[in-house]
């Protein structure tokens, strides 16, 4: 029941923000009882809480162990956050779930989850044998990507997409850098 809650929480996220978050919206939403709810989560703050801790543990289950090659943990990164073609189509679906997880950033306890999280993931990139400063490029970048797909902001497409996604996958190989012939490239796409 754990899981069918949760993915309540997650759709009402999605569609709503943190707003839509009401304790008897997530009973309907997942058909249970508030009583069932509240013995699993007591609060809105521990559903959020979970759904947070729920996709951070998704997302370190793509990531790659301790042992992985040099960039392998960035290039991971990029692969879990950014598709390698540009997405097309109704962005509304369950590919938005990092609505879910932008949204319950708002709480200072579901925020230091994040934190926690984020800590160990940096620490892990700079220690996969990568200049730690083109690491940390990347993670900064692919965040960055993510959260302007995830708003809306002048989201890069098609050719952008692809060069841009290009040059990350480049940065993430032990000594890599610029891809040849991307100074010639156009500089809008």
């Amino acid at each position: 029941m754990r899981d069918q809650l949760l993915d309540a929480v997650e759709r009402l996220l999605v569609r709503g923000g943190v707003d839509a978050v009401r304790l008897d919206a997530v009973a309907v939403e997942a058909g249970v009882s508030k009583g069932g709810l509240l013995h699993h989560f007591p609060s809105k703050r521990a559903l959020v809480q979970g759904v947070v801790e729920r996709l951070a543990d998704r997302f370190e289950a793509v990531l790659p162990g301790p042992d992985a090659p040099p960039g392998a943990f960035a290039l991971a990164w990029l692969d879990a956050s950014i598709p390698t073609e540009s997405p097309t189509g109704d962005g509304s679906g369950a590919d938005q779930v990092p609505v879910a997880l932008l949204a319950a950033a708002g709480g200072p306890e579901v925020l230091d989850v994040l934190r926690g999280r984020y800590d160990a993931w940096q620490r892990r990139l700079v220690d996969n044998g990568l200049d730690p400063a083109v690491a940390t490029l990347v993670r900064f970048a692919v965040d960055g990507w993510w959260t302007s797909r995830l708003l809306g902001l002048a989201v890069p497409h098609d050719d952008l997409h692809r060069r841009l996604r290009e040059l990350l996958v480049d940065l993430t190989r032990p000594g890599g850098g610029p891809v040849p012939g991307a100074a010639d490239a156009p500089e809008h796409g």
